[in-house]
């Protein structure tokens, strides 16, 4: 095997669908004490993903074979700096530096600790080398590079801090989907998973639609109330309620259903428990509107393509394959440069 680091994910994958894995249950529920909004089910959604898209060797293979220039043995030391705004979110990047060559300095958020460190400690006790390949710092210090992934507010912090280094930093960014009013109910209720799967937390979520001039919103509405037994986590109960009655309180116009609120307006992101929505009269009215927001944009939905943006299918958005980069930055390929250096 050309790539060392894929035999050690293969175990990993294993570990991981055991069933009867009482050491990943106990993490996952202690996850959730931590953090409520990271139930067993989100963490579940979370790790099946990485197994599927991330540690399958044949499509580890097949991403890898892409660079033939990777070092696989290195002395850099990359500094990764992980968000906390999903379970287990920063692990592509700790892949890429693994199998790339190059040591990780991990700064876990403190809204996700729990998983990460158990799949840390796991991948060690497979492969003992990684012990001096692999550590967790609580400041990161030593580093060569630095992945940082955060809010556009610390983005700033960052750049102030690293950009001396070479480095990639990630700032605020969401899913965005497009409706022609065609749409079957279930591409819609499909969406419904892009939309409400990890509370809309995820920069892959989807936050806004935009939707033709005369769309007729009550088949989405509708559709969507299938959904509506995530009213019943508090949180999210919670910011629903608050949104709602501020609206009233400010007399803004809005649509909703018993579970998302849907509100006109230009901005991609929209608060937790409210979909954004915006007009386009063609499609060279679409192309704009989605080119002057695309620095904000994660991901696109879409049931037709939409040139000369890349779009995914309806239910997708949780499940990035190993090539679909975050911020369209391609991680492996800077990871790649830095031997060169």
């Amino acid at each position: 095997m050309k790539y060392p680091a894929i035999s050690v994910l293969g175990e990993l994958k294993s570990w991981l669908e055991q069933s009867d894995s009482q050491e990943l249950e106990l993490a996952i529920i202690k996850a959730q004490t931590e953090n409520p909004w990271f139930t067993s089910q989100n963490s579940h959604q979370a790790l099946e993903a990485i197994c599927e898209e991330y540690l399958d060797t044949g499509k580890l293979e097949t991403w890898l074979s892409k660079y033939p220039s990777l070092p696989l043995e290195s002395t850099k030391k990359i500094g990764l700096i992980m968000a906390g705004n999903l379970p287990v979110v920063g692990f592509h990047d700790l892949l890429c530096v693994l199998v790339s060559g190059h040591s990780a300095l991990v700064k876990l958020s403190a809204k996700d600790m729990v998983l990460p460190k158990l799949l840390i400690e796991k991948l060690i006790d497979f492969d003992k080398s990684l012990d001096s390949r692999i550590q967790i710092m609580e400041r990161l210090t030593g580093f060569d590079a630095v992945i940082a992934t955060g809010s556009n507010h610390s983005a700033r912090y960052f750049h102030q801090y690293f950009g001396s280094y070479p480095h990639i930093i990630r700032r605020n960014r969401n899913g965005v989907a497009i409706l022609g009013g065609e749409e079957s109910p279930a591409e819609l209720k499909a969406l419904g998973k892009d939309i409400f799967s990890f509370f809309g937390l995820g920069c892959r979520n989807i936050s806004k639609v935009y939707v033709p001039e005369g769309y007729d919103f009550e088949p989405l509405l509708k559709i969507l109330d299938h959904y509506q037994q995530i009213m019943l986590h508090p949180k999210y109960g919670n910011n629903y309620e608050y949104n709602f009655a501020t609206l009233v309180i400010n007399r803004e116009q809005y649509m909703k259903n018993a579970c998302v609120i849907l509100l006109e307006n230009e901005a991609i992101p929209s608060r937790i428990a409210t979909l954004h929505y915006s007009y386009y009269l063609n499609g060279k009215e679409l192309t704009r509107q989605l080119q002057e927001h695309f620095n904000k944009i994660q991901c696109i939905v879409a049931s037709e393509p939409i040139w000369p943006f890349p779009t995914i299918k309806f239910g997708e958005t949780q499940k990035p394959s190993l090539d679909d980069y975050a911020d369209g930055i391609d991680t492996m390929q800077f990871l790649s440069q830095l031997n060169k250096t």
